[in-house]
């Protein structure tokens, strides 16, 4: 029995989508690329938020407390620092480079406040669903410094950080059995072009944040410019190739959970009523 050629099996841009201006928290401006009438999902993911501004005005209001049930934030910080609290005891700040993937689970009330008075904030929040059956799993955290996200040269030119999934024997450190995502920093030189292999089955997107360059391979590539989020399609490889300035982009993917989704503001549940059930819930103080 022969087996097809995977190398051969290149995904393609199925949409390009680009993101809508947007106000989050106390004002802080972001440009929202998933959860728009563009794009309301990704199954599983709901939400994508990139946040980048040089002007503190754009930035210092933060995210005062809120709380979140139902599924996860997976916070990428490029630039500056955020200082994050929750009502479980949980602090920490976020440096260039860390990454925290929260899983709010049953309930928390956290707050993202900047950890700076200038300079830049660059970054991107991730939202992530969480099956059924753990939707009310007791809320935790995995965060990671820079050091601790592994950076890889797996060809002249390529730089990546692995964040989540796996690049020949390196593991990325997070680790969501439900999903099983991917979520990779891919940073090309101009003119260099390299592949991924996607989990089967994933759902997958890649939005480019610094430069340009092309999705698939021969005549099926397409172009993505940067503030473009490509929604891939059809075969499991995924190749970028750069122009002419590089290209940087974040490739994300996970397995669909394929489950009704009822959300409303913070909280994501699988019907109507878990949702108002969350509404009392929070209210009674029970996050």
């Amino acid at each position: 029995m022969s087996h097809p050629d995977i190398s051969q099996d290149f995904a393609r841009i199925g949409r390009v989508i680009r993101g809508m201006p947007a106000s989050d928290g106390a004002g802080v401006r972001l440009t929202r690329v998933i959860g728009t009438p563009q794009l309301d999902m990704l199954d599983p993911f709901l939400m994508l938020d990139e946040f980048g501004t040089d002007k503190p005005e754009d930035y210092l209001a933060g995210f005062p407390d809120h709380p979140h049930r139902g599924f996860e934030t997976v916070t990428y910080m490029l630039d500056g620092r955020m200082r994050h609290k929750d009502n479980h005891g949980n602090e920490g700040v976020l440096v260039p480079g860390s990454v925290q993937w929260m899983t709010a689970g049953r309930g928390l009330v956290h707050s993202e406040m900047p950890e700076q008075h200038e300079g830049r904030m660059r970054g991107f929040q991730l939202w992530v669903n969480l099956p059924a059956s753990e939707k009310m799993a007791e809320p935790q955290y995995q965060e990671f410094a820079p050091d601790r996200i592994p950076q890889l040269q797996p060809a002249p030119g390529v730089t990546v950080k692995l964040i989540a999934g796996r690049i020949g024997d390196v593991a990325g450190p997070i680790q969501q059995p439900a999903t099983d995502p991917v979520y990779l920093d891919i940073e090309l030189a101009a003119g260099t072009s390299w592949q991924y292999e996607l989990p089967d089955g994933h759902n997958a997107f890649a939005y480019a944040f610094e430069g340009e360059g092309t999705i698939g391979d021969g005549d099926d590539a397409r172009p993505l410019s940067t503030q473009q989020l490509a929604v891939l399609n059809g075969g499991r490889v995924f190749k970028l190739r750069a122009g002419l300035k590089g290209v940087r982009v974040i490739l994300v993917a996970g397995r669909p959970l394929r489950e009704p989704v009822a959300r409303y503001g913070p909280f994501v549940m699988n019907t109507k009523e878990q949702i108002m059930q969350a509404f009392v819930d929070f209210q009674e103080g029970r996050f």
